[in-house]
């Protein structure tokens, strides 16, 4: 198969995978419901001793959820699911090969964070958000890497463990990285040893870079990490995935 077919191939997955996800309610909830309501949220509701959110910063931390919940929760739940069913496997022997495949699932991901940006975007200039053209490219370069970071460590999970016990751990992180990791509340609520450290996850990256780019900073060290987590971890999760649960 040469390169045109290929990348035809992986895009008609990625087509297959983005209808998946738009199609099941509770990935719906998850990635769409829920980051509309915490914006809502954390722009009328205090929180932590603070006032409410400004609609720049509670823009940003939804956002940073909507695309951690798409990249990892669901692909990780996804994936195990897929290989205790044979899913995997049998794509993996298909035309479509381990690499079309990943690619297909990382064009779908990026799709839906792209639709689940358009609509919280709406959302926040219903609330007052103003947008300032210079934060795009910077913006979508933390768009590409924290959704590589998430993914990458969706499949680690999902192609390593069992599927229950992805079902579990995928979930409870998703909790864990949304109330301790920085991804909606900005690391400076925490003590200060803790807020340094999520500053270096993927969750405190991607929630502190995208707050950083709303309040016109620097966002270098956060693409750095990102960047290294979605290389570090997708060469490990490359060199232990399993295509099926047995």
């Amino acid at each position: 198969m040469n390169t045109a077919d290929q990348a035809r191939t992986a895009l008609a997955q990625a087509r297959f995978e983005t209808g998946t996800i738009l199609r099941n309610g509770e990935q719906t909830l998850l990635n769409i419901i829920i980051p509309v309501a915490a914006l809502i949220a954390l722009v009328n509701v205090p929180f932590a001793g603070r006032d409410p959110m400004s609609v720049g910063a509670a823009y940003a931390s939804s956002l940073a959820l909507a695309w951690a919940s798409t990249a990892f929760t669901s692909q990780a739940i996804a994936i195990a699911f897929d290989r205790r069913w044979g899913v995997m496997r049998m794509l993996a022997t298909t035309p479509l090969g381990p690499k079309g495949l990943f690619l297909g699932k990382l064009g779908a991901v990026g799709v839906v964070a792209l639709i689940q940006t358009l609509l919280l975007t709406v959302v926040a200039l219903a609330l007052g958000l103003s947008l300032n053209p210079s934060v795009l490219l910077p913006g979508l370069a933390l768009l590409a890497l924290g959704l590589g970071a998430f993914l990458a460590l969706g499949l680690l999970i999902g192609g390593t463990l069992r599927p229950e016990a992805v079902l579990a751990l995928a979930n409870l992180l998703w909790i864990a990285m949304a109330g301790l990791g920085a991804l909606i509340v900005p690391a400076a609520s925490y003590p200060d040893w803790w807020g340094t450290i999520v500053a270096f996850t993927p969750p405190g990256a991607l929630g502190e870079g995208l707050r950083a780019l709303a309040g016109g900073e620097s966002v270098a060290i956060h693409l750095a990490v990102l960047g290294g987590w979605t290389v570090g971890v997708g060469l490990l999760a490359a060199s232990r995935f399993r295509w099926d649960s047995k």
